[in-house]
C-alpha cells in the first residue's frame, strides 16, 4: 500500500480546504510513523503505566474515533465498534493484536470515503446527534478541528513509541 501524500500546504486558502489538508496531513502522519515498522513493535506496549499505547492500539483508535464522529455523531447512525460495557478500551487491545497493514489500509480506505462525505456537505452542518455540555449539535466544522486536534495528539504518542521500538524518529 502507498501512504496517503504528506503536506500541510493547501491547494487553495478557504478554510474547507486548508482544514481538509490539515486533517489529511494528520492521517497521512499517522502512516508516515507506521512506516516500516515491524509486527512486533506495533504491538509493543513499552510504557508500563499504560499497557493499552501500542501503535496498532493508536490506528484502531484513530479509525474508530473518525467512525464515531462522522456516522454516529454527524450522520447519527448506530455504530457499533468493538468496545464493550466490560472493556471500553477493546479498540485499543484489538489494535495491538491486528496486523498493522491491515489497521492502515482499513484506516485509509474509510479516509477515502469521509473525504468524499465532507466534500457534500457545508461546514456549518449540525450533527444529528447533540453533544457537549451545552447539548447543542455541533458543526461538521467543529468536528473536522476535533479530528485535526485528537490525529495530531496520537501522532505524538506514535512519535515516542515509535522512537521506543526501533529508533526511528522523524517530523
Amino acid at each position: 500500500m502507498t501512504s496517503p501524500e504528506r503536506t500541510d500546504i493547501p491547494a487553495s486558502w478557504d478554510e474547507r480546504t486548508m482544514l481538509t489538508t490539515f486533517l489529511d496531513y494528520t492521517r497521512a502522519t499517522v502512516h508516515e510513523k507506521c512506516a516500516g515498522l515491524s509486527q512486533e513493535g506495533a504491538s509493543a506496549a513499552p510504557l508500563p503505566t499504560s499497557p493499552l499505547m501500542t501503535v496498532g492500539g493508536l490506528v484502531s483508535h484513530l479509525y474508530w474515533v473518525e467512525q464515531h464522529w462522522f456516522e454516529a455523531v454527524l450522520l447519527g447512525q448506530e455504530i457499533h465498534g468493538p468496545w464493550t460495557e466490560d472493556d471500553p478500551d477493546r479498540e485499543m487491545r484489538l489494535g495491538a493484536e491486528t496486523p498493522l497493514a491491515e489497521l492502515l489500509a482499513r484506516y485509509e480506505d474509510q479516509s477515502a470515503r469521509y473525504r468524499e462525505l465532507v466534500a457534500t456537505l457545508d461546514l456549518d452542518t449540525p450533527s444529528k446527534r447533540n453533544r457537549g455540555s451545552s447539548g447543542e449539535p455541533v458543526t461538521l466544522r467543529w468536528i473536522l478541528f476535533h479530528l485535526i486536534e485528537e490525529t495530531a495528539r496520537h501522532n505524538g504518542h506514535l512519535d515516542i513509541l515509535r522512537e521506543m521500538a526501533d529508533g526511528v524518529t522523524g517530523d
